[in-house]
């Protein structure tokens, strides 16, 4: 049951990116709008996205709770992908499914927490704090854990101070965290915002009086 828990984390983490880039932020068309083949949870996240950049990284939409439609659109979606995931799972592995069910819960724990404790989403899910704050909101995928992101190559670090300890995304010895992210780095190696250089203007330089001004003075 372990090992099929384990496979299910792993399984809801690639859904978690692939519902995400391409439900979520739907797929760009040439001259159209994105197209989500869930057109309501796109424009619920999009609404998401606009809020937490006006508000550093809040949404009041946590903090009205299922009063908000978002609110409920999230948990509603949570809920029939968690149904869904479960009852297919089920006849493979118990693991499996009782993963599905957790990951379903633990997302909206994370998410949630995330928007109404902005400190706390720098610290423990910076990848996150990147997708909405990051220059390029195309990438940075995974909210829960940023497993996928490496895999896919989307794990776009905009500050070394957002960047996470190791690519599990969850506490270690820091020889263990530096060793793994340099074992996983080298096979998926994460992408670094441009720094375009500031131009640094020369200091203004005063031109010292000549001898006649000094004397005229």
């Amino acid at each position: 049951m372990i090992k099929g828990f384990i496979a299910g984390l792993a399984v809801a983490n690639a859904f978690e990116w692939f519902a995400h880039k391409y439900i979520l932020h739907g797929v760009h068309r040439s001259g159209q709008p994105r197209y989500s083949p869930v057109p309501k949870s796109m424009e619920s996240h999009w609404a998401h996205h606009r809020e937490v950049r006006k508000q550093e990284f809040s949404d009041e939409c946590y903090v009205e709770g299922v009063e908000h439609w978002r609110t409920r659109n999230e948990i509603m979606s949570l809920a029939v992908v968690a149904g869904i995931a479960s009852v297919a799972f089920y006849p493979i592995s118990k693991g499996m499914s009782l993963a599905a069910l957790y990951s379903a819960g633990n997302y909206y724990y994370v998410h949630r927490r995330a928007h109404l404790e902005p400190d706390w989403a720098k610290r423990t899910i910076p990848w996150h704090y990147d997708h909405h704050m990051n220059s390029n909101q195309d990438a940075n995928w995974c909210v829960t854990r940023p497993w996928f992101d490496y895999v896919m190559g989307t794990r776009v670090v905009s500050s070394a101070d957002l960047k996470e300890a190791n690519p599990l995304g969850i506490p270690l010895p820091a020889a263990l965290s530096k060793a793994l992210t340099q074992a996983v780095e080298a096979v998926f190696p994460v992408k670094w915002v441009e720094q375009k250089p500031k131009l640094v203007e020369a200091p203004s330089v005063t031109t010292p009086p000549t001898e006649a001004q000094e004397s005229v003075a």
